[in-house]
């Protein structure tokens, strides 16, 4: 007798489709939360501005989260592991503040998303996982894909390339940590505890970076990036409500499409031949080494923001 078709129901379909809309539209709150934070990175003091990225998401978090949670919400056995994310996701910030100060958004994003290739290294070597032969080639191919963007020894080489390295690894280390912290933590208290402590870490710098702005779009810019950062969070935890990982995972690489479009249309950035190149390979590995992750229950992937 031959196995009836699996079909999803109307409305099911539905919420998945839901699902893939939102994490569409949380990912192109991140490109543009990234082509602004790039131009406002070039008036903004570094630590005042990712300051003021931090505390207005932790902010609006706590607003949104106490009243309807309570104080209870706060309750933690590992706080200092909090801490830690925090230190991790604040040095992601820096590193994101100053690649964007001197690299292409499209660019940027692409090498951004080899995190999760990455993050299948760190499961090798440091948690000692089995990795397939079909993962291995991905990640070979995602690195080759970064080299032909940055082309070391090449004539558009220069060291703030390396820049978004140092973002791959911290957001990775953040990405594994997070992994081990969910599976006894409230994804609320963690959110609550790593927006509050980049705060804080961030608050020890302002009073030797704070300068008066004149200009009412550098203010305007600085709340366009807390707000972007804050409702493209909401979005993704949406979206995962209604939506498996292993289907929402891929289309978390429209991002780089975004970024591409966000650098042609603010700062007229077309990527050259070879950096095309790097970005589909990086995309294609990534996407596909992500949803792998994914669907073997390893550690969970996120979207790339500042």
């Amino acid at each position: 007798m031959p196995k009836a078709l699996i079909t999803l129901s109307p409305g099911r379909q539905s919420s998945v489709l839901g699902g893939i809309g939102l994490v569409i539209a949380a990912v192109a709150c991140f490109a543009s939360l990234d082509t602004v934070t790039k131009h406002v990175s070039t008036s903004v003091p570094l630590f005042m501005a990712v300051w003021f990225r931090y505390a207005f998401q932790a902010i609006a978090t706590t607003v949104a989260v106490l009243p309807t949670r309570g104080w209870s919400v706060l309750r933690t056995v590992h706080p200092r592991f909090h801490m830690l994310r925090g230190v991790l996701l604040l040095m992601s910030s820096v590193f994101a503040f100053l690649s964007l100060r001197y690299m292409p958004v499209g660019e940027f994003t692409a090498i951004v998303m080899i995190t999760p290739l990455v993050i299948t290294l760190l499961a090798s070597t440091t948690l000692h996982e089995k990795v397939s032969t079909l993962r291995w080639v991905l990640v070979c191919g995602g690195f080759t894909g970064t080299m032909v963007i940055i082309r070391p020894g090449g004539e558009a080489f220069n060291w703030a390339s390396l820049l978004p390295l140092g973002l791959v690894v911290s957001n990775s280390w953040f990405q594994v940590l997070t992994s081990k912290l969910a599976r006894t933590e409230d994804p609320f208290t963690m959110h609550l505890y790593t927006g509050w402590g980049g705060t804080l870490l961030a608050s020890f710098a302002l009073p030797f970076v704070w300068v008066t702005l004149d200009a009412w779009t550098l203010w305007a810019g600085m709340i366009l990036m807390g707000l972007l950062g804050t409702v493209g969070h909401f979005l993704l935890i949406l979206a995962y409500q209604r939506a498996p990982a292993a289907t929402l995972t891929p289309f978390l690489y429209t991002q780089i499409g975004f970024a591409m479009l966000g650098g042609w249309l603010v700062f007229s950035h077309v990527p050259d031949r070879f950096s095309l190149t790097g970005i589909c390979m990086i995309a294609v590995c990534g996407a596909a080494g992500a949803w792998l992750a994914v669907r073997e229950g390893r550690v969970p992937i996120q979207a790339a923001e500042t």
